[in-house]
């Protein structure tokens, strides 16, 4: 029989966990890539079916319906069926909402193809968190944690960024898109199936939606962090509710690019704010973060007041490295800090609390702008989710001087 050395075995084991890591993590970032996409295309649909600025709002809202529904009733599937298994079914349906955005263009299909969009979405963004960080040694869990939340902006910020990119260099913007990212979305099943570690025991596929439970041990932890990086998330949702319509509408710009650049300059400074908060306390970097939240707010008010596009880089900008602060302190605080098999449904918690943050005052944006405009109901969530901020950094000063 051959044997093989302990230095052959590590090696071999260090590359199987590497594959792992990067399957897991490249099936993460189509996934949350599928789910920003129509993002800098809403200007074109508003065009072919008449979008209203609430139209828009109400199409984000049935997509963070979908996120939290998934990961409210399922987040805890990969704690009984294992990690495999569930981020598979998230590609699978991320490559389903593909295919239906492919077809032509009406809203009840766009509807359908938002919500499936959010399920893909809530299952992998639990799930994939864990799975991550679960691949990862145990003196390396901040280093997990990080590239977690990397892949999942990452996916968030590509989306948004490759759709007006290829919107502006092809003819037909409202298919590309959606074809590279099924080819993508099918590249990342079969990598899925071929490196992703399989489950311990062999799944029963009997689906209990069960009620996500925070351990004791860090519900104070898990209600602040909640809080923090649900308050960064709300600032983001208004910035995607008023920047596409608004350079549009306001600005003139013809640039689909344009419009996905404010998105993903947002997601591409949530790395810088990641690699800041590595080098503070996670005290100290929700506690800058949730204060950095506030100048965001305020540089997104101004560009609206005044019509002008250098604010609204600065805001989305701002935002990323207030954001990357909140959600590295946050996940530290809560996902990395429970067991194994506690962890897909902490995750799940988690990001269903602050998707349910990003969501209301992106509808209430569209609400709002009914009744008065886009900028007037932009100017107003900005102040009330500046307001927010103010109130959670006040709230952790005052239980770090109780403690």
């Amino acid at each position: 029989m051959p044997s093989f050395s302990p230095a052959v075995s590590g090696t071999r084991t260090r590359r199987s966990s590497a594959l792992a890591v990067g399957a897991t993590s490249f099936a993460f970032l189509v996934t949350m890539m599928g789910t920003t996409l129509p993002t800098p295309l809403y200007s074109i649909y508003a065009q072919e079916l008449a979008f209203s600025a609430l139209t828009v709002t109400i199409l984000f809202a049935v997509y963070a319906v979908g996120v939290v529904v998934a990961l409210a009733l399922f987040g805890r599937l990969s704690d009984d069926l294992g990690r495999r298994p569930v981020l598979f079914l998230a590609v699978t349906l991320a490559a389903v909402s593909a295919v239906l955005f492919l077809l032509p263009s009406t809203l009840p299909v766009f509807v359908v193809a938002r919500v499936i969009s959010g399920l893909s979405a809530g299952l992998m963004t639990g799930t994939g968190t864990a799975a991550v960080i679960d691949l990862f040694p145990p003196d390396r869990k901040a280093a997990a944690g990080m590239l977690a939340i990397a892949v999942n902006t990452g996916g968030l910020g590509l989306g948004t960024l490759s759709a007006g990119v290829i919107a502006d260099l092809t003819s037909s913007p409202l298919t590309i898109p959606y074809v590279v990212n099924l080819v993508l979305a099918v590249l990342a099943g079969a990598a899925l199936w071929l490196f992703a570690p399989a489950p311990a025991t062999r799944p029963t596929w009997r689906i209990r939606p069960r009620r996500l439970q925070v351990p004791a041990s860090i519900r104070g932890a898990f209600v602040t962090a909640v809080l923090a990086a649900g308050t960064a998330f709300a600032v983001t949702g208004v910035l995607t509710a008023v920047s596409a319509l608004f350079l549009t509408e306001y600005l003139g710009s013809r640039s689909h690019t344009m419009a996905g650049l404010v998105v993903f300059l947002t997601f591409l400074f949530m790395a810088f704010g990641q690699l800041l908060a590595r080098r503070m306390s996670t005290a100290a970097a929700m506690l800058v973060g949730c204060l950095a939240l506030i100048p965001s707010a305020g540089l997104l008010a101004l560009a609206l007041a005044n019509i002008v596009l250098a604010p609204l880089l600065a805001s989305a900008v701002v935002l990323g490295v207030a954001g990357g602060l909140c959600l590295n302190a946050s996940i530290a605080t809560t996902v990395e800090r429970v067991e194994q098999q506690f962890r897909g449904g902490v995750s799940s918690a988690f990001f269903a609390g602050i998707y349910v943050m990003l969501a209301v005052p992106a509808v209430g944006v569209g609400v709002l702008a009914r009744f008065t405009d886009l900028r007037a109901a932009g100017i107003v969530f900005s102040a009330l989710v500046a307001a927010l901020g103010a109130g959670v950094a006040v709230a952790q000063l005052i239980a770090r001087r109780r403690a």
